[in-house]
């Protein structure tokens, strides 16, 4: 697990764009897991500015979004393919058949995880997979006492995400279950890429990347991943011991 510290969130940010582009570059058609929320938007910003300018180039790639609020789809503001489609694909000439992401709506929940997991693996396995972290350190919706070795699964939210939640969107929502990509596709990833700011994530980061390894910290699944890359800023590193 290499972690790399920058001043700011912006820093942070662009760095993890970089690593982006650069997978592009080497591999133009990558299969890459993007989140999201308060962590990624920097990121996405700079790889939608990074596009304009002829620097990056998606046509080839294939977009796999991390979760979703079951019982939600792009037209709930406040759902992650809003999110993803309001600040990421809105902006870039994406082939729709190149982004693939749970339908939450779906009858078939479960039959949902199947295809994911059946997508992902037919096309290869992940390059890169970037999560951020919750404030009880779940990683996607993968929430405390989640099993390590599960793949795309549903998963009942914790109370702390169903109110840390409430922030995405414009009235209080009623928040149960998540559909996730599971924390074994983030171990099998050949990239597998944490991003955190700011001191409120402070605490977690510090417990989930020299704490105890257990399922009570799913984030803690990152000291098992050697070639794991971890993004802070300043602030979300400011609890841990020995790094400079």
């Amino acid at each position: 697990m290499k972690i790399s510290i920058y001043p700011t969130n912006d820093d942070m940010s662009k760095a993890a764009a970089d690593l982006v582009a650069a997978q592009l570059a080497e591999k133009p058609n990558s299969l890459i897991v993007f989140p999201s929320g308060e962590s990624p938007s920097g990121m996405l910003r700079y790889l939608v500015q990074y596009a304009n300018d002829g620097k990056v180039d998606f046509s080839q790639c294939t977009i796999i979004g991390l979760d979703e609020w079951v019982g939600m789809d792009e037209r709930d503001y406040g759902s992650c393919k809003h999110y993803l489609h309001t600040n990421f694909f809105n902006h870039l000439d994406l082939d729709p058949e190149r982004v693939v992401m749970f339908d939450a709506k779906a009858g078939d929940l479960e039959g949902e995880c199947e295809r994911i997991n059946n997508f992902i693996g037919s096309h290869g396995g992940l390059d890169i997979m970037i999560v951020g972290i919750g404030m009880n350190g779940h990683l996607g919706l993968n929430e405390p006492g989640t099993p390590f070795d599960l793949y795309a699964h549903l998963s009942e939210l914790a109370p702390i995400t169903v109110e840390v939640g409430q922030k995405y969107f414009k009235q209080e929502t009623v928040l149960t279950q998540g559909i996730t990509l599971g924390l074994k596709h983030l171990q099998e990833a050949k990239m597998a890429v944490l991003i955190a700011s700011g001191e409120k994530k402070a605490t977690i980061v510090a417990e989930s990347l020299q704490g105890h390894v257990g399922t009570d910290v799913p984030a803690s699944v990152l000291q098992n991943i050697p070639h794991a890359r971890v993004l802070l800023d300043k602030g979300a590193a400011s609890e841990l011991e020995h790094i400079s």
